[in-house]
């Protein structure tokens, strides 16, 4: 009996021996699975939503190159959005580029103010001629609470506006014509955006004011359909209108803000971390923008004379003509809600 006894203790204890051996191989094996699943985790791979932006100048202009740095420094904050960039109107003009925000067919879009005002009417007070004295008053006013009220003011039709940037005082080209006084205007017919109020404007100072989308300018210009345009320096010389025109008279009869915007569908769907990269990225370009933009309206106006141009600069009395002549029409559009806007700019820009 004795015998039995410790022969079923010592067959207890190698199964105990057994037991033990297995629980502590399969803990290695667990530990090995575990630190082999660390080694061989998947990276995330992330899925990017495009974000198309269109504008109706070249690649040259400042504008565009604002918008290449808007998508470098996008890409550093954050890598879920593919920013695709078209110039040249390559997705439409203005007018179809803001539709297209609307519908969410495109993402992005940085018109001048003019064609905005044919979406919301309050836009029309940055088109008053004369109406900002220089670059630090645009800022002023566009940074602003009065231009931050207005870029809110988009949401409600489908279009988020994030910031201004800028297109710059507009001048005056002709094909012919020494243009000095409001007498050397008449009847000169003078390509315009469709705003209503650059069309009085310019028919107050005696021009036949005709309207036209931008990608069918140059054309326009060769052909003599119309005798000249009016925009900013830096794009009358990156459009190579000097080709086509004879004569630049530096009126800076209205400052004209570029707005960058995207599609509202395509803001909401982004996620907040995508907002803040957006907005953050849009600031430091606009910046960027501007400074690039007034450094090419100081230094080109030089260059559109070796060009063959003749850059006319208005006598004191013949500017105050032009103001004059122009600002007759602000009892026409400072109605309403206008009216009211028009007048705290004013007042700010004193």
């Amino acid at each position: 009996m004795l015998k039995k006894g410790m022969f079923l203790l010592l067959v207890l204890l190698a199964l105990s021996f057994v037991v033990t051996g297995c629980a502590a191989n399969n803990a290695a094996v667990v530990e090995d699975q575990e630190e082999v699943a660390v080694v061989d985790e998947t990276p995330v791979v992330v899925e990017q939503r495009i974000m198309r932006i269109g504008i109706g100048l070249n690649e040259d202009h400042p504008q565009f190159k604002g918008l290449e740095k808007f998508k470098e420094e996008l890409n550093n904050r954050i890598d879920t959005i593919d920013v695709q960039l078209y110039a040249n109107s390559a997705l439409g003009d203005d007018r179809s580029m803001m539709e297209g925000l609307q519908l969410g067919t495109i993402e992005g879009t940085c018109p001048s103010t003019a064609p905005i005002a044919g979406f919301n009417e309050d836009f029309k007070v940055f088109d008053f001629p004369f109406l900002f004295p220089d670059e630090a008053g645009a800022d002023k006013i566009l940074d602003g609470e009065i231009g931050q009220e207005l870029l809110d003011s988009l949401s409600p039709i489908g279009i988020k506006g994030l910031v201004y940037w800028e297109n710059g005082f507009r001048n005056l080209t002709n094909r012919d014509v020494e243009v000095r006084t409001i007498a050397d205007m008449e009847g000169l017919k003078i390509r315009t955006m469709e705003n209503p109020v650059h069309l009085a404007a310019f028919t107050a100072l005696g021009a036949n004011p005709t309207p036209m989308a931008f990608g069918e300018l140059f054309t326009a210009l060769q052909q003599k359909t119309v005798d000249g345009q009016e925009n900013p320096i830096a794009t009358i010389y990156y459009n190579k209108f000097y080709e086509v025109q004879g004569y630049t008279t530096l009126t800076k009869h209205i400052y004209s803000p570029f707005v960058f915007m995207i599609s509202q569908k395509f803001w909401d769907e982004s996620t907040p971390e995508e907002q803040t990269a957006i907005m953050e990225a849009a600031v430091i370009a606009r910046d960027y923008e501007r400074q690039l933009n007034r450094e090419a309206n100081e230094s080109l106006a030089v260059e559109l004379e070796n060009e063959g141009m003749m850059v006319i600069e208005l006598t004191p009395e013949a500017q105050a003509e032009f103001v004059e002549k122009a600002q007759s029409i602000y009892p026409d559009f400072a109605t309403g809600h206008i009216a009211e806007l028009l007048d705290r700019v004013i007042a700010e820009l004193k």
